[in-house]
């Protein structure tokens, strides 16, 4: 599949530092693109609406190439990809328990003070 002039795929890593320099430092993407050597000038907003809108999902979709499923990957990428998507999965779970838990105030010393009186 040939590519359309002046498309450009960038690396993992650099979407990453893209958005992690945009939403948590708030660098504005102007300076990101300067900064990281981005040529489109909306790419960063494109990734940050992305990644609003998927997560890290974003990051482990395959590619479909010409209507056709992309080639499968070797067992070991596969089983890798896996391993990270449930350790992410982990996490976020984590987190949204502690935000669940801590909105109801439960299991904090202020209530189990405050029923104890």
């Amino acid at each position: 599949m040939t590519r359309i002039k002046g498309k450009k795929d960038y690396p993992e890593w650099l979407k990453r530092e893209a958005l992690h320099l945009y939403i948590d430092e708030g660098v504005p993407s102007a300076l990101i693109n300067d900064k990281l050597g981005i040529q489109d000038t909306y790419r960063v907003g494109a990734w940050v609406r992305q990644y609003r809108d998927e997560g890290e999902m974003m990051f482990f979709k395959k590619r479909m190439r010409c209507g056709r499923k992309a080639k499968e990957d070797a067992p070991e990428t596969y089983i890798a990809r896996l391993e990270e998507e449930n350790e992410f999965l982990k996490k976020a779970r984590t987190e949204l328990r502690q935000e669940w838990l801590a909105k109801r105030d439960i299991g904090s010393l202020k209530s189990i003070e405050e029923n104890t009186k």
